[in-house]
């Protein structure tokens, strides 16, 4: 299911022989430092911001482009901290979102059929023969770029991009002609304040905030990509997807019989799963079971993304099962995948006030129902991009032209993400 047809099988073979010997991505430790802090959140010690890009592309590895979506995560992350009184986990979706489900395997233009656009892991977008073939040395290719990613991550993080010390420094010029600039500055102030504070009473720096831990996550969605890089490591037991984190499931593979769902069983990474109005109560429970028989916390997590106009009937009974079953699961709310629509030319786009009334009904439905929302798992980018309308520039169907870039679905801009965690850290406080 959601795998493409390699034309060439030895190709295929001797692709992944070449992935299977490469250095991993991620450690074991990294990955064990997640799952401890999924626990946490899941006892309402913390919380998780999940964000970035719906697919990245091979084109994108750039270190403006990757500075812009750190610095935006960053930025959210210490908005909601500093508003929501607590820790913040923050995990992109990058070094390795390169691939993407389709509805179909083709696609036609103008009477010519060529293979659906599967993600830049697979093949490329343009509407030609050539680029429409899926090729095995992009797997390769997105385990280079992969890599490029993670380490300039790392790198900036580790000289100190996200030292608080200097919040100051995250801003971007054009916020600055923000309607939120000034709410922003004084979230800035505060914090700067805070730290300062915080100092004077210590008598000393407070070196520990001189950086943050950032991981990283992606679909796993191709599973010759994820199996190749799946090993096992000296002194502990299982296995360990060693290509990221925190691999999640969509909803068009959680088929408890399929091959995804199989894969991530036998994985010691923690596993997430996106929900939709489609997941019955049986379906959900055998998903926990079969994902998380031990119930260790810090393993599983639950992304609902139901849709504003349809939260309300459909995830209070899931949340209810789940809890009476006695499953330790973290909640997510996606509040992007089910509000997408199409506007009269058939661009695909979501609303910003669609996505600020699912991620607000979700606060109050779990705290209706004695749960928790542990998280928030958002498509969006460090860019000014003209995906998404409203926000506080309004924006409207005759902007999404303007610059509009997405391959495969819209996401929040720069300005819209800030935007959504100032307006989140009021709501969960």
């Amino acid at each position: 299911m959601q795998q493409p047809n390699y034309p060439d099988p030895k190709e295929l073979a001797d692709a992944l022989a070449q992935l299977s010997t490469l250095p991993p991505l991620v450690t074991s430790w990294e990955v064990e430092a997640l799952r401890a802090q999924l626990a946490d959140a899941q006892d309402g010690h913390r919380f998780v911001l999940q964000g970035g890009d719906c697919a990245e592309s091979f084109d994108e590895c750039r270190p403006d482009l990757i500075t812009n979506r750190l610095k935006v995560l960053l930025q959210m992350s210490l908005v909601l901290s500093h508003g929501m009184k607590t820790r913040v986990s923050r995990i992109g979706r990058f070094a390795g979102q390169y691939a993407k489900p389709r509805s179909t395997d083709t696609e036609t233009r103008d009477g010519v059929t060529l293979p659906a656009y599967r993600g830049d892991l697979v093949n490329a977008s343009a509407f030609e023969a050539q680029a429409r073939r899926p090729n095995p040395a992009r797997l390769i290719e997105g385990h280079m770029r992969s890599a490029m990613t993670i380490n300039f991550v790392r790198g900036l993080i580790d000289g100190g991009f996200a030292d608080l010390h200097h919040p100051e420094y995250w801003d971007l010029a054009w916020v600055k002609q923000s309607p939120l600039a000034r709410e922003y500055q004084a979230r800035v102030d505060a914090i700067g304040d805070s730290l300062r504070f915080m100092e004077r009473l210590a008598g000393t720096d407070l070196h520990e905030f001189n950086r943050v831990d950032f991981f990283t996550s992606h679909e796993a969605l191709l599973l010759w990509y994820e199996q190749a890089q799946t090993r096992q490591v000296p002194r502990k037991s299982g296995w360990y997807n060693l290509s990221t984190h925190f691999p999640w499931i969509g909803m068009r593979t959680a088929d408890l019989a399929g091959a995804h769902v199989e894969y991530c069983r036998g994985i010691r990474n923690p596993v997430g799963v996106k929900i939709g109005p489609a997941i019955d109560k049986k379906w959900l429970l055998g998903l926990c079971e079969t994902l998380n028989p031990d119930r260790e916390k810090g393993r599983m997590v639950l992304i609902h993304r139901m849709g504003a106009g349809q939260i309300e009937s459909h995830l209070p009974s899931l949340i209810e099962a789940v809890s009476d079953a006695g499953h330790p699961v973290l909640w997510m709310c996606d509040p992007m995948h089910g509000n997408t629509h199409s506007t009269a030319n058939g661009t695909k786009t979501r609303s910003f006030d669609d996505v600020l009334s699912e991620l607000t009904q979700a606060l109050n439905i779990h705290r209706k129902c004695d749960s928790h929302l542990g998280g928030v798992h958002l498509e969006l980018t460090g860019e000014d991009v003209t995906e998404c309308l409203g926000g506080a520039r309004n924006l409207t169907e005759a902007d999404l032209a303007r610059d509009y870039r997405s391959q495969v679905d819209p996401r929040l801009n720069y300005e819209q993400a800030l935007e959504l965690s100032l307006k989140l850290a009021a709501l969960g406080r």
